[in-house]
């Protein structure tokens, strides 16, 4: 009795029953040595002595041990305790199956339904390149976890493909059987394709392509009748689409695709082209054009004599069972929807009879060859006397193979490395060589292994890998002070990649590199990131003022400290133009610059003149300051760097004003004429200016020596604004 809290080995503990099967139970248990949540497949007592089940069990785990797929369920450990209980230990995928998924949708959508079939796909071609056909594809044995990978499990019946892969019985789940499984032929990853397509078929429509009270009925219903067209049943279902079901399953397994590879890439292009016309079927075999298969007398024959043998040996196996009172066989089998093991009983009496045929022939090559003579003294020689025994002669157990293909490690981490082995045994160790090399591979994943992959290798030998020490370091060069381009040519001459990033300098000129990361004559790894700094040119502390007439007073205070500049006095006055409540006046014009933090003075409306009231004449504006009083200042403007927007052959004029202390000074320009505009040209405006400058008017105060903001205004349009210092000029 196997309950919650029962260890299995002394290793694995039992949490709760998941799963049962025809011959086995699933249990979720905790790994106690890696302490970790794990599927333990326990076989049922009633088969734990039959050799037959035993070497099924046992085949299920050497046939998935060998795979390793994101699409496959892996196989962790396999053995029996001392209980006498055979189990498989695998990895436990929380989700359901994709049989209780359709259940549960009734049809899936299409993308879903295709997203699953290229999942399946890709794990059955895992396992059909390692010459693995499963046998048993369908909807029970494909699990779908909670983050929605899908998986293929259940390898009890898979087999290695060969010359002589034949099927004794016919094995499977009856409803998604291959024809060639049913009549018992051979059977090779074809077989696993028309599975995937009934699969697929019942995705997409919500029910089986054959259907009966008999598995005798849709077995023979897989060999000799067409199902419906799935888009027949579901006209949504795109016309690519249903042509790939179609393929999938073709009664002749020549005419169907030849591998899972082939299947996936039609899959994908059904979805980018839905009603494309690329799936090709052999003419004479396709279904559209193949009618109902006509069976010869003796295959008909052959097949109903199945069935009869199957009846009988149903009633007799259960007389057996009541009389024992034990679980019936044959429901256990149900539950599974697999084929009765009354096929088996109906094709090993056909066995029987051809292993007799085959003695018949060997005495006739012995009479032949021998001769009569020795053919009488072989007659006359004494027949060994065969006593029967009341307790049978113990058989050796069937044992695992001592060795296995060494698989590929490379690329993985040395820890991968170790569970991928403990798959295979849990006696194999994984060592590290500790002669770490350097390679373009990433750092700390193997790049060489001893034994090499696919060589013999013991179930408990020891695994050597070296690791990679990632890419070699090489010293950055120094460019700081060069151009952005010829200091990213540079780096990515030495094998780095360059990521810029540009910050104000007052040290370094616009667009010349100030420093890297990993600073010059550090190393670092090839193919690393060096971050490039690069000058945005010398810091800006200015800022734009805002309009705020029109504005409510709170909030063009809200709008002037939201600039970065603080709100100076705040007045009232009468406004015609402006309601009571509402900014008339601001001290800086909208849209001139300013320094961070200047004080900017609002006036707010409170209404319109009173009527009678006399407003008090605007002052005359101050004289222009007489020559010989005037204070001349030198100040320059670049223009390198600038988009020049002079045109060929044009002429554009240009003014300029100087902001300092938050005051703004309309400036004329000492250019011969005196006047504030100047007609540019484009060879004129590359080379830049340098002035000779005085203000206009007293009333704002003079300019004095230092830093300034200079604007200029391209017929005006603000052009840009740069930063200068001011020098008085002397004659």
């Amino acid at each position: 009795m196997i309950s919650p809290g029962t260890l299995i080995s002394n290793r694995y503990e039992i949490l709760e029953k998941i799963g049962s099967g025809g011959m086995a139970d699933v249990y979720k248990a905790t790994d106690s040595r890696l302490n970790r949540y794990v599927a333990v497949k326990i076989l049922k007592a009633e088969y734990s002595t039959d050799k037959g089940f035993i070497t099924r069990f046992k085949n299920e785990a050497q046939s998935a041990a060998g795979l390793s797929h994101p699409n496959i369920v892996s196989v962790y450990d396999v053995g029996d305790d001392e209980e006498g209980r055979h189990y498989i230990v695998m990895e436990l995928v929380e989700g359901i199956t994709l049989k209780k998924f359709i259940e549960k949708k009734g049809r899936l959508e299409i993308r879903e339904a295709v997203g699953i079939a290229i999942q399946i796909a890709q794990g059955m071609e895992a396992a059909h390149d390692k010459h693995i056909i499963h046998r048993d594809i369908k909807p029970q044995n494909i699990m779908i976890s909670k983050d929605g990978k899908v998986k293929v499990a259940d390898f009890g019946i898979a087999k290695v493909v060969s010359s002589d892969t034949f099927t004794q019985t016919a094995v499977g789940s009856v409803h998604y059987l291959s024809p060639e499984q049913a009549r018992g032929g051979y059977s090779d990853e074809r077989g696993d394709i028309y599975s995937l397509g009934v699969s697929l078929y019942e995705m997409l429509t919500g029910q089986l392509p054959f259907g009966g009270d008999r598995d005798v009925t849709v077995a023979l219903a897989h060999i000799q009748n067409e199902p419906k067209h799935a888009r027949e049943l579901v006209p949504s279902i795109p016309y690519a689409l249903d042509r790939v079901v179609q393929k999938c399953m073709q009664k002749h397994p020549e005419n169907r695709y030849n591998s899972a590879s082939e299947l996936i890439m039609d899959l994908k292009h059904s979805i980018t082209n839905p009603d494309g016309d690329f799936v090709t079927i052999d003419d004479g075999s396709s279904v559209i054009t193949q009618g109902t298969k006509k069976f010869d007398p003796a295959e008909f024959n052959e097949i109903k004599a199945k069935a009869a043998l199957s009846d009988m040996a149903e009633h007799e196996q259960q007389r057996k069972a009541n009389n024992s009172d034990s679980k019936i066989l044959r429901e256990e089998y149900e539950e599974l929807d697999t084929i009765d093991s009354k096929w088996e009983k109906a094709i090993t009496l056909i066995s029987i009879l051809f292993v007799i045929g085959v003695c018949g022939g060997l005495i006739y090559l012995i009479v032949h060859f021998l001769g009569v003579s020795n053919i009488a003294n072989i007659a006359t020689t004494p027949t060994p006397k065969i006593e029967a025994t009341s307790t049978p002669t113990p058989t050796a157990t069937p044992t695992m193979p001592l060795t296995f293909p060494m698989p590929n490690l490379y690329g993985y981490t040395i820890e991968d490395a170790q569970k991928m082995m403990a798959v295979y045994s849990k006696d194999i160790v994984v060592l590290d060589a500790d002669e770490s090399v350097f390679s373009t591979e990433p750092e700390g994943t193997i790049i060489d292994q001893s034994p090499k992959p696919d060589s013999s290798i013991l179930f408990n030998a020891e695994v050597k890998v070296w690791l990679s020490a990632g890419p070699e370091p090489v010293d950055v060069p120094r460019v700081i002070g060069l151009p952005q381009d010829a200091a990213t040519a540079a780096l990515v001459g030495k094998g780095f990649e360059v990521s810029p990033v540009f910050e104000p300098s007052d040290m370094v000129s616009d667009g010349l590199v100030i420093r890297t990361d990993p600073a010059n004559g550090e190393q670092a790894p090839t193919g690393s990131k060096i971050i490039l700094y690069i000058s945005s040119g010398a810091a800006v502390d200015y800022t734009v003022v805002p309009s705020l007439i029109g504005q409510t007073k709170e909030a063009a205070i809200a709008m002037i400290e939201q600039a970065g500049l603080t709100v100076g006095q705040i007045l009232e006055d009468y406004s015609e133009d402006q309601t009571e409540g509402y900014v008339c006046k601001q001290s800086v014009d909208a849209n001139k610059t300013a320094f961070n933090g200047d004080a900017i003075d609002i006036t707010v409306s409170t209404g319109p003149y009173p009527e009678g009231y006399v407003p008090t004449p605007t002052p005359e504006p101050t004289k222009e300051i007489p020559k010989g009083e005037r204070k001349y200042y030198i100040a320059k403007y670049e223009t390198a760097g600038l988009d020049n927007p002079v045109g060929e052959g044009e002429e554009v004029f240009f003014s300029f004003e100087i902001s300092q202390d938050g005051k703004i000074f309309f400036v004329v320009v000492d250019y011969n004429s005196g006047d504030i505009d100047m007609a540019v040209s484009r060879s004129r405006f590359s080379q830049g200016f340098t002035f000779k400058l005085y203000t206009d008017y007293n009333d704002y105060g003079d300019l004095h020596e230092g830093t300034a903001v200079i604007t200029a205004y391209l017929e005006g349009n603000n052009l840009e604004s740069q930063i200068i210092t001011l020098e008085e000029f002397k004659e």
